[in-house]
């Protein structure tokens, strides 16, 4: 059986929990940074599509790391709107960096973890591109838009029935980004059921195109 980590990662008086799979292959030190969805709406670490993206990672003995924002699980502290979760993006990219000497980090968010996880792109050059998995821009408003611009490499992989991060609205917000970029269209509603192995062969095709 493949053994993962299980951890604490501290943000300043923040513990944020976490699950690290470090690969004893990965001669490039590469590691996948997932961020899950709304806090408020049920979003944790174990999320169906965060879980698909995480064990195929595993399978194909890439490093992966999942944790769950402040105030999630056992994570400790408030939720604070984004301010405090983009914080906690960031503490997990310095950890991988600083800690666990990685070179090179893939952020992978999926819905409200879109928004904030690919919100950091240009945190550090550390960060190579993203994947988002229905970023919600209708709900999150322009702010974490704007903040995912970058001309790093970017997949955006949508539902096509998807009344939450709205379909009718995708084409207008993937018109706004820098190349390169490229999308992914996938005949499911935002929750992905049933479809979680095609969004993670999606996130596994790119980051292979990357490497």
């Amino acid at each position: 059986m493949v053994k993962t980590e299980n951890l604490f990662i501290v943000n300043n008086e923040i513990k944020l929990e976490a699950e690290l799979f470090k690969s004893k292959l990965d001669n490039i030190l590469f590691c996948v940074l997932i961020t899950h969805p709304h806090p408020q709406y049920g979003g944790n670490m174990f999320n169906n599509v965060v879980s698909g993206i995480f064990y195929k990672l595993i399978e194909c003995n890439i490093s992966c790391l999942r944790f769950n924002f402040r105030s999630v699980g056992r994570s400790t502290g408030s939720f604070s709107n984004g301010i405090g979760e983009l914080s906690d993006v960031h503490t997990c990219v310095d950890f991988l960096i600083n800690e666990q000497k990685f070179n090179n980090i893939l952020l992978c968010g999926y819905s409200y973890g879109a928004a904030i996880g690919c919100s950091s792109i240009e945190y550090s050059d550390s960060i190579i591109g993203y994947v988002s998995v229905s970023f919600p821009w209708d709900f999150m408003g322009t702010k974490y838009k704007e903040m995912s611009q970058s001309t790093k490499p970017k997949l955006f992989i949508q539902g096509s029935k998807d009344n939450v991060a709205l379909y009718e609205n995708f084409e207008e917000n993937f018109d706004f980004y820098l190349e390169p970029k490229y999308k992914k269209i996938i005949d499911t509603d935002h929750f992905y059921g049933g479809y979680e192995a095609q969004v993670a062969e999606e996130v596994l095709n790119f980051l292979r195109n990357l490497q």
